[in-house]
């Protein structure tokens, strides 16, 4: 039986946030299970770094047979799941009047399908004392053009984690969505100039971009000892408007 007397599932894990989500609940104490929704190679590169605290799970997280037997296989490695933190995304930018509609039910079909597939999980396998960490935007407060098919998908996550909070009544289960501004992650700076990078580095006061241990922080704090932090956005992006 597991040692471990806390157990997370990371979507996404093979993500710039997402290692470092694993990375940090590692070192925290957890056992991780790092998924993967295409990149299997990376994800037994950050499983071997973790030792015994982590096994590798894949998957297409909109699938509920596949995100089940996620489920299924951190219970049989480790004797449960306390933790789930959804960093799984994806990101297309373009003008409303432009976006391809393929592009939009893709984007759609992780973001939006697939945080509400292992939340609803989540709901009904989480041990007590557990939390679920959903992960959202701060451009739902900027309005930044070109991100307006993202801005939906993660606005849909931030009503159906505020919901659930609700709903888990009783349940001793906290449900929260992290929302980080500019972070220096593939996802953010694939396509980006070194001059548009530089411009996002200087809207906040601290005057540079994020980086994927900042946003860790924050759900390491929700994963642990936030235990009366529950049915919040936490706008995690260095004092963006």
């Amino acid at each position: 039986m597991s040692t471990f007397d806390r157990v997370a599932l990371v979507t996404g894990a093979t993500g710039g946030i997402g290692r470092s989500v694993v990375e940090r609940l590692v070192a925290d104490g957890f056992a991780v299970g790092v998924h993967y929704a295409g990149n299997q190679a990376r994800a037994e590169e950050i499983v071997a770094a973790a030792g015994d605290a982590a096994i590798a799970v894949g998957g297409d997280v909109a699938d509920q047979d596949a995100m089940t037997a996620a489920f299924d296989a951190l219970e049989a490695a480790f004797g449960g799941v306390d933790v789930v933190v959804n960093t799984a995304g994806s990101m297309v930018l373009s003008p409303i009047a432009e976006l391809d509609l393929d592009d939009l039910d893709r984007m759609h079909r992780t973001n939006i399908r697939g945080t509400f597939v292992v939340s609803q999980l989540a709901a009904r396998r989480l041990r007590p004392g557990g939390a679920i960490i959903n992960f959202s935007t701060s451009v739902t407060r900027t309005q930044l053009p070109t991100y307006g098919a993202y801005v939906a998908s993660k606005a849909a996550v931030e009503g159906m984690t505020l919901i659930l909070a609700r709903e888990m009544r009783g349940k001793d289960i906290t449900v929260n969505a992290v929302a980080p501004g500019p972070t220096a992650t593939p996802l953010f700076l694939n396509g980006k100039d070194e001059a548009t990078v530089a411009n996002f580095a200087k809207i906040t006061p601290l005057e540079r971009l994020g980086q994927p241990q900042d946003i860790t922080e924050m759900v390491a704090f929700l994963a642990g000892p936030a235990r009366w932090v529950n049915g919040q956005v936490l706008f995690t992006n260095g004092g963006l408007a």
